[in-house]
């Protein structure tokens, strides 16, 4: 190795100090030039070009020698294609550059529908925070008696002639609609943005919401209710993931899993509340939930168009939830499984509004939840959770009156689920037919 005489450490001392200074002169006068100078300007663009190229000369000399195509001119294609695929990463970015914009959608599309598949049981918010707590305003420890006290199995019990009786186990009563609501919200004292979202919401960390979505007006005052009169259904249920079973649910018997509840509520809208419902059964999951909406998609507007007399759109799904956590309470001496409305607000806190799954009908989807959740906590406090909102669209931009509601989770057993259909039913009717109110 060369040594260092006393000279040549003085040399570079000194030329370490020249570059020095001239790198804080450029640096104080880029940050300090006046704009209207065309020569300054001129000069510090001159200086970064040539430091960006030292760099790329240096650091990358491949695509240093790529990017200057006048110097290589005649360079073959099929050169330049082998010399840019000794970089991978680079040549895979420039042609996805120069694919089509058609192509570059469908592939961001077809992963966002995906991540959205995967993410839909996975909450980034603790499964506490989707319940409510003692102190809300319509679960309060006296009126909460005074409901499960008006539900006990000892005033709600019926004979098949609808007569009360004793004797009847209450596995076997028939349910009772509530003739009115156990609590009632005093909706003239006003509700601000931060009380909605606490009484009302649960939302994903990976999501936003704002006032012009979560106001009163909006989500209260909207008339939801539909035409009874028309001829056709006027109710479509499916699921997107038909493959979903409870703790009980037998193997090849599909009417202990998901869409047997989906036959269950059909039934009782239908027989009890007089709507005409369309329970669409086509299983959407069985290869694979990856594609679940995607696949759903094509169908459920095919579908809709094929019949325009359908005026709400209900994707009955079960939860997800650790094994330790039940969702059940007792309703007239019945088990009956917790649920959940759930809406998509295509906004995510990464990118912000997601452009490829756009949704026109966010807040009438929005309003539809939260009355169904009002009627919920007035009349069953305590057995729906509260809304739970997340990034994605869920195939919600079917028709405006579209929900979808994740109906106990895998470990309730089918009686649970298939109870929970009843008071379910009730307040679905009550939200879209105002002579139940």
């Amino acid at each position: 190795m060369p040594r260092l005489t006393k000279r040549k450490i003085q040399k570079w001392s000194i030329l370490l100090l020249l570059t020095a200074a001239l790198f804080f002169a450029v640096k104080t006068g880029w940050e300090n030039r006046s704009p209207d100078s065309e020569f300054t300007a001129a000069f510090y663009a001159a200086v970064r070009s040539g430091a960006d190229r030292q760099m790329s000369v240096s650091l990358m000399p491949l695509l240093s020698f790529l990017d200057d195509r006048s110097a290589a001119a005649g360079l073959p294609a099929y050169l330049e294609t082998s010399l840019l695929k000794q970089m991978p990463l680079y040549y895979h970015s420039e042609q996805l550059s120069l694919s089509s914009p058609e192509v570059e959608d469908e592939l961001t599309l077809e992963m966002l529908i995906r991540q959205e598949a995967r993410d839909e049981d996975v909450k980034n918010i603790p499964e506490s925070e989707l319940d409510y707590n003692d102190s809300a305003i319509h679960i309060e420890e006296s009126m909460m008696n005074a409901f499960l006290d008006e539900n006990s199995p000892e005033n709600t019990s019926t004979d098949p002639d609808g007569n009360p009786s004793e004797d009847i186990p209450a596995a076997l009563q028939a349910f009772q609609i509530p003739a009115s609501p156990a609590y009632s919200y005093d909706w003239s004292q006003g509700f601000t943005f931060d009380e909605l979202i606490a009484n009302f919401y649960a939302v994903d960390s990976t999501t936003s919401v704002t006032e012009q979505n979560i106001n009163l007006e909006n989500l209260l005052n909207r008339d939801l209710s539909i035409d009874k009169t028309a001829v056709g259904p006027q109710i479509l249920i499916y699921h997107t993931h038909s493959q979903e079973t409870f703790a009980d649910s037998i193997p090849g018997d599909k009417s202990t899993t998901i869409v047997g509840a989906g036959e269950r509520l059909a039934s009782l809208l239908t027989n009890r509340y007089g709507f005409r419902v369309l329970h669409h059964t086509e299983e959407f999951d069985a290869e694979s939930r990856d594609y679940a909406y995607s696949n759903a998609l094509p169908v459920i507007e095919e579908l809709l168009a094929g019949n325009p007399t359908i005026q709400v759109v209900i994707d009955l799904h079960r939860d997800e939830m650790p094994e330790e956590r039940k969702l059940v309470m007792d309703i007239q001496g019945r088990p009956t499984a917790r649920f959940m409305f759930f809406n998509g607000l295509s906004f995510s806190n990464d990118t912000g509004e997601i452009a490829y799954l756009k949704n026109p009908y966010i807040d009438t989807n929005l309003a539809l939840s939260f009355q169904q959740q009002v009627a919920a906590n007035e009349y069953y406090p305590g057995l729906a959770r509260k809304i739970y909102l997340r990034a994605y669209r869920y195939n919600m931009h079917v028709a405006p009156k579209t929900t979808l509601i994740e109906l106990g989770a895998q470990n309730n057993t089918v009686e649970e689920i298939m109870n929970a259909c009843e008071p379910l039913a009730h307040v679905i009717a009550t939200v879209l037919d105002n002579s139940l109110v």
